[in-house]
């Protein structure tokens, strides 16, 4: 980049003031100025300028929202002021006596009232205005390092609107309920186990070892308290969340001073009525006095102060009629029975369906169709059947079916897991994963095949099987709206262009249950083409290094059922490859275990990976006295103290690349 030091340092400064301007105006105010477009190219911008003078990037710059380097591990942060939690009451009555009490302590108190997230709590302290620290509660005295992770927050501003010497400040961490669907709805897809709430959600992805994880995550804060430092000539909790919105604080929307327990009983009963419009969960609302000349004279128990309390929502628990119970084929495969009920409103929506889960499940509670039964919305957001009430007359126990009702295939228990899932991969309800996870880069890596294209095409009926693909033309994208002639081509070259990759990545792309993508190239090395490995029996898949009972058996199923073995012939008939080249260069490290940890100076991991693999070597993720060497870079942690522990060999990059004889 053309630019001198002092030029490149300006027109930093003023992106970086231009960025967090508007980062406050979209994240804190929902108010933005400029769209997305030009957000965008200021900041890729700011981030070319950083690359080429990387002396000028700051710690709190505005590209480092995405997440940065993984972590090994967390370290301890002391609070300096305890992160207390607060007393739970759970009745009017408790409320009403908690009033009284500060009545008879201090004189006309005022209470603020305001709703109770349901997130976690974190630290954030700042000096001269820029975020250092940011921890979680922990048991209130001794909490987590999560600065990484908070960065990617929003919300949070990494500089302040003034420049406070010091302040150090509690909020609520929190996943927006549009951003835990999106993340169930992906979870799904991956044949994962979905969060069952937006609070765990939040709380695990804030503990991820890699920030940039945390940052797809999508989370969000209001920030509640002053710990410490900031204006000492605030007197009031009121008066301190007005000073922590001018310094550009993302705080609770609504934080009303109350006189009277009638007044605040009121404003209890109108956030509960608001808290299913609300964009976010809340179980409960917020009561404390707010003077804090007042809160030092009521003092604190070893537990609780004594100057708030928190008031929990009941769950919201309704009877209803079970009139069905649908079975229904995942993406995965995963057959799942659905109650449908008469309908209800819980937290304020109509509720009609609920997941039943498995078998077990409907035998624990022995729910039958016809029975009264109770349900709830778990986190407020999804529903779920408690219990049984009573059989209506003459009911019977529901099974689910033998045979998957979409395609007919038999259903199986895979793994002796409690799913019962249609092993078919052709299935058409499973179609859209397998679409994705064939295209994806790991395996087939057809560029611009994302999500929702693949949704498009099966929706508008161009395809049925991952087959289908090959069969497509531009002519035929075009008549979908979406597909312009340029984009169009540029997804059918694409296509074309997957013909030619290696054997192995057709085989991880085939979606195999319990086979990666180093698995599947450890299959194509030992049988070389596809009709060996259909050919092979469970023990001599085994013979392969790491290969166990079940990773077998998997292969060795999925080569058998009849759905998979047409796929592959239409696949074979596309002229995808089907024999095997190997891309071993030697054998120096066979039989060598290596491990990789922290960054490496010029490789990324999956490169080194390569060389080592290439060269018949194996890469584990975790240390033992099996280990041959760990290749450790800037930022190692616990897997070098281990390999020191334990006296593995610990060698850098450039002894790697020596050794490889690639130097």
């Amino acid at each position: 980049m053309d630019m001198d030091v002092q030029t490149a340092k300006k027109r930093i400064e003023e992106l970086t003031k231009e960025l967090t301007r508007h980062n406050y105006n979209y994240y804190v105010k929902d108010d933005p100025e400029i769209d997305d477009y030009e957000y965008d190219m200021m900041m890729h911008e700011l981030k070319d300028l950083e690359q080429s003078f990387p002396e000028l990037a700051s710690e709190n710059s505005p590209t480092k929202r995405v997440g940065g380097k993984a972590l090994s591990s967390f370290e301890k942060v002391t609070h300096t002021v305890q992160m207390a939690s607060l007393q739970d009451v759970f009745s009017f009555e408790q409320v009403s006596a908690f009033i009284d009490k500060c009545r008879q302590e201090v004189e006309s108190p005022v209470f603020i009232v305001e709703p109770k997230i349901d997130g976690l709590s974190v630290s954030l302290e700042y000096h001269n205005g820029e975020l250092t620290v940011g921890s979680t509660r922990g048991d209130g005295f001794v909490g987590e390092n999560v600065t990484a992770n908070l960065k990617t927050v929003r919300s949070i501003p990494l500089k302040l609107n003034e420049d406070v010497d010091f302040i150090e400040v509690r909020g609520e961490v929190y996943m927006p309920r549009k951003s835990f669907m999106e993340l169930i709805k992906a979870q799904e897809l991956n044949d994962e186990k979905p969060f069952k709430n937006p609070r765990n959600a939040a709380a695990g992805s804030l503990r991820q070892k890699d920030s940039k994880i945390t940052a797809k995550r999508k989370l969000d804060i209001f920030v509640f308290n002053v710990q410490q430092g900031g204006d000492t000539g605030i007197t009031s909790h009121k008066q301190s969340l007005d000073y922590l919105k001018s310094i550009g604080f993302k705080v609770i929307h609504s934080y009303i001073p109350c006189t009277t327990y009638g007044e605040v009983a009121a404003e209890i009963r109108k956030i509960g009525d608001s808290r299913a419009s609300y964009p976010f969960d809340i179980d409960g609302v917020v009561i404390k006095v707010d003077s804090f000349a007042q809160r030092e004279r009521l003092g604190t128990t070893s537990k609780f102060p004594k100057w708030a309390v928190a008031y929990k929502f009941p769950p919201e628990e309704k009877e209803t009629v079970l009139r069905e119970i649908e079975v229904n084929v995942g993406r995965t495969g995963a057959i799942t029975p659905v109650a449908v009920f008469d309908q209800v409103l819980l937290a304020g929506t109509s509720v009609s369906r609920a997941v039943l889960h498995n078998q077990q499940f409907i035998d624990e509670k022995d729910i039958r169709i016809g029975d009264t039964i109770v349900v709830r919305k778990a986190g407020d957001i999804i529903p779920e059947v408690l219990r049984s009430v009573s059989h209506a007359e003459d009911s019977a126990a529901f099974s689910l079916p033998e045979f998957c009702p979409v395609c007919g295939t038999k259903a199986v228990h895979i793994d002796d897991e409690s799913a019962l899932r249609c092993p078919n991969t052709d299935c058409p309800a499973q179609l859209l994963k397998n679409i994705i996870h064939f295209a994806s880069k790991g395996a087939m890596n057809i560029d611009g095949l994302g999500e929702a294209i693949v949704e498009t095409l099966v929706d508008s009926d161009l395809i049925e099987s991952v087959a289908d693909l090959y069969d497509l033309t531009a002519a035929k994208l075009m008549t979908i709206e979406r597909f312009k002639e340029k984009s169009a081509d540029n997804l059918i070259k694409a296509i074309e262009k997957s013909r030619s990759n290696t054997f192995d990545r057709v085989i991880f792309g085939l979606g195999i249950r319990n086979i990666g993508s180093r698995a599947a190239v450890l299959l194509c090395e030992k049988f070389g083409d596809i009709d060996s490995l259909m050919n092979a029996s469970v023990p001599e898949i085994s013979e392969i290094d790491g290969f166990g009972d079940i990773m077998s058996q998997s292969v060795y199923d999925a080569l058998r059922e009849p759905h998979m073995t047409e796929l592959i012939e239409k696949l074979r008939e596309k002229g995808l490859n089907f024999k095997y080249e190997s891309q071993k260069k030697g054998d120096t490290f066979t039989g060598k275990i290596f491990v990789l940890t922290g960054t490496l100076p010029t490789l990324k991991r999956d490169e080194a990976k390569k060389i080592i693999e290439d060269l018949g070597g194996k890469v584990s993720s975790s240390v033992s006295k099996k280990t041959d060497y760990v290749v450790a870079g800037e930022e190692a942690g616990s897997k070098l103290t281990k390999a020191q522990e334990l006296g593995v060999a610990v060698i850098t990059e450039e002894e790697l690349i020596n050794m490889s004889g690639e130097g």
